[in-house]
């Protein structure tokens, strides 16, 4: 099958996962196309599987903003006709379901009719989607899609909750490739991060206000009054410059590492005990999977979909959002221990294996030929 597969290129966990269902696919024998501004982070090589065609917004001083959903649907026709594209893949109902609708519409009037699943992850429903001003037309493009698939039960209740939605979603969870996770370093260079004697507790994230950052911070300052202890801090974003602050404030300046975006993060996880997921909301928690499958247990909020990734008292615990002595208290019990550290980094392999991309993608793939078939009623 062709599928073209609209999404964001960046380190975000939609595009990560688009990207790596993709790769993933073509393994499988499609032929995937990318459409998007620029080349996916996590998309290395192209092959005679895999292309990417960039989508390019010219430059108008007519308008304030560019147009990207104009540019957007534009490319996906040229593109779909052109390569004879059997399936359109979006993550992200605005702007990407959006632009696709247009896109299919426009291909209908030469009678060409290629049906549209949109994936929802998260942000797309519970920031921007439930905007006043984006509203209708994240409730359009959610309806006017073919098939609709969410990435938790959480997702998938909070858009039914917020959305007038007519049809069924599909709740289709992310996933890891442990595979790739099979092999452990000889020398993940944990020495470079911390004393032999030091525990190390991580996070990644964008850091946006919804991560919480500071209760990362907070938390770990109360863990590592109790165990030496550093903190590493993946990721780039407009709370980063706060927690270094913050860090300063509370004297622990010494004891954290920022580290910026990095496309080592299994070489990270590889050398950290502990991940800190304190945030107010996940539709999923990649990041924390991330961490389970490179044996990493995780103190985390009990909030979205986060309890259906992280099992409470087997891959970590689970807190209330905001109650950091709590977090702490939970993340000191882990890591006191060397036995009780073991066996929780066990049980978080054991826990991540349930979303084995093997596992995920066959799910996909049943709805596609769906829809695929589908398409030959409306042609």
């Amino acid at each position: 099958m062709k599928i073209a597969i609209v999404c964001y290129p960046t380190f975000g966990g939609s595009g990560v996962v688009a990207t790596e269902l993709g790769i993933a696919l073509a393994n499988r024998g499609h032929e995937i196309h990318f459409i998007t501004y620029k080349q996916p982070v996590r998309l290395e090589l192209l092959s005679n599987k895999i292309f990417f065609h960039e989508v390019h917004v010219p430059e108008y001083p007519l308008f304030h903003y560019q147009p990207y959903e104009l540019a957007l649907s534009s490319k996906l026709v040229d593109t779909i006709k052109l390569h004879k594209i059997d399936l359109l893949h979006v993550h992200y109902a605005i702007p990407h379901a959006y632009a696709g609708y247009m896109a299919k519409k426009m291909l209908e009037e030469e009678g060409i009719y290629v049906p549209m699943i949109t994936t929802l992850h998260g942000t797309d429903i519970t920031l921007v989607g439930k905007h006043p001003f984006y509203k209708p037309a994240v409730t359009f493009s959610i309806n006017q899609s073919d098939v609709v698939t969410s990435v938790s039960e959480s997702l998938k209740q909070g858009t039914l909750d917020i959305f007038d939605i007519h049809g069924e979603i599909e709740v289709i969870p992310n996933f890891i490739d442990a595979k790739k996770y099979s092999t452990s370093f000889t020398d993940c260079q944990r020495s470079n991060m911390a004393t032999e004697d030091e525990r190390i507790v991580t996070h990644i994230s964008n850091f946006r206000k919804v991560k919480r950052i500071p209760d990362v911070i907070k938390i770990f300052s109360k863990i590592q009054l109790e165990i030496p202890s550093k903190l590493i801090m993946v990721g780039e974003g407009p709370e980063k410059e706060g927690a270094e602050r913050l860090c300063e404030e509370l004297g622990i300046s010494n004891k954290v590492i920022f580290l910026g975006n990095s496309n080592e993060i299994d070489k990270i996880l590889c050398f950290s005990d502990l991940f800190l997921l304190p945030s107010e909301s996940e539709s999923f928690g990649l990041a924390a999977l991330e961490a389970m499958i490179n044996k990493v247990p995780v103190i985390s909020s009990n909030a979205g979909g986060i309890p259906e990734v992280n099992t409470e008292g087997v891959s970590g615990f689970l807190s209330d959002v905001g109650d950091i002595n709590d977090m702490a208290a939970k993340a000191i019990t882990i890591l006191k221990n060397d036995k009780v550290l073991e066996r929780f980094k066990l049980n978080a392999l054991k826990e991540a294996q349930r979303f084995d991309i093997q596992k995920v993608v066959p799910l996909y793939e049943e709805v596609y030929e769906r829809a695929y078939k589908r398409r030959f009623k409306n042609v």
